[in-house]
């Protein structure tokens, strides 16, 4: 992977904090899909504590995961949402490429790097 995205190792996670107490995290990895392998880096695994949740953490972390993807060289980004959650990344640039896949409910999203925007 680093050869494909720079100096920078890729996985990365991120961690957020507040005055020491631990409150969410998001991870850039290489590929969250086995059966899509050309999709790649995905922004996996974020998770907000309960109580620190619809305060724009979770927002954050995935804007600084896709600025550390863009920065080592991804030209576009991807991650799984379910769908309750799917219009809230689209307000924050992100597009559907596959709907109900890999299982009914949950789409794989994507953003482009020059526009912040994909298609």
């Amino acid at each position: 992977m680093r050869q494909s995205f720079g100096a920078r190792p890729i996985p990365t996670t991120f961690v957020a904090c507040d005055i020491g107490r631990f409150v969410g995290t998001v991870s850039v990895i290489a590929c969250d899909e086995e059966p899509r392998p050309h999709y790649k880096p995905w922004i996996a695994t974020l998770w907000v504590e309960p109580e620190d949740r619809r305060r724009g953490v979770g927002a954050a972390l995935v804007a600084r995961a896709a600025e550390f993807a863009f920065d080592v060289g991804a030209a576009r980004i991807h991650l799984l949402s379910r769908e309750r959650r799917r219009t809230h990344y689209e307000s924050l640039g992100w597009a559907v490429l596959e709907a109900d896949a890999p299982e009914p409910g949950l789409h794989g999203l994507i953003r482009d790097a020059k526009e912040g925007t994909s298609r």
